[in-house]
């Protein structure tokens, strides 16, 4: 079963009907419970960086997002959801984020020819053999509606990114955390093909034997 979690922002049914398309129970939640015993867990998100954090702060589920981490509990955060995955985003001054991963969020810079918010179509260039890109195409597309990115502090977690401008980090992994700025449940089969992946993600033996 995966666990969307719920805290009231936008995309939840989108990601949901993705998941059930690839033959999997989704459960669109904000049940500590729910989410603690899921498979598999989802934090999308649209929005603004400061009330995203308000909401889960206030319904309590930063902390079951770092326990579902710390047990392991293999794990995607989804456009505003990877950005809530990081200790902060120039959206949202002095607000800090879930700090699970290392980097900070910027706004995109103005760039002649170029809008913000980032709205449509790009090309990936994949690095560091990320699990969630295992027979996906290098320069594969995918769908992006952004005003802020990534830019993580060690390259190593980075994954994939694209170019907009300035080069965004598209989408990071470490340990059993996956996190991606693009809408995988919007790109078509490229997409899917990243979802399928998540969902067939295994913990690493190591970490079996040190729960």
């Amino acid at each position: 079963m995966v666990a969307i979690i719920d805290y009231d922002a936008g995309n939840l049914k989108s990601v949901e009907k993705a998941i059930q398309r690839l033959g999997e129970e989704a459960v669109i939640t904000s049940s500590f419970q729910t989410i603690l015993h899921a498979d598999r867990i989802i934090l999308p998100g649209v929005g603004s960086f400061g009330t995203a954090m308000e909401q889960i702060k206030r319904l309590e589920l930063d902390k079951v997002i770092r326990e579902a981490a710390a047990r392991d509990i293999p794990f995607l955060g989804i456009c505003l959801g990877l950005q809530l995955l990081f200790e902060g985003s120039e959206e949202s001054r002095g607000v800090e984020g879930l700090g699970l991963l290392k980097g900070r969020i910027v706004r995109l810079p103005k760039a002649e020819g170029l809008k913000i918010p980032h709205i449509g179509w790009n090309s990936l260039s994949l690095q560091n053999h990320g699990r969630l890109f295992e027979g996906v195409p290098d320069n594969s597309y995918v769908y992006f509606v952004h005003s802020y990115y990534l830019q993580a502090d060690d390259i190593r977690i980075v994954k994939a990114v694209t170019d907009y401008g300035v080069q965004v980090h598209a989408s990071a992994e470490q340990g059993n955390v996956f996190a991606c700025q693009f809408h995988p449940e919007k790109s078509s089969t490229v997409g899917f093909k990243i979802l399928e992946n998540f969902l067939h993600v295994e913990k690493s033996l190591e970490q079996q034997i040190n729960r």
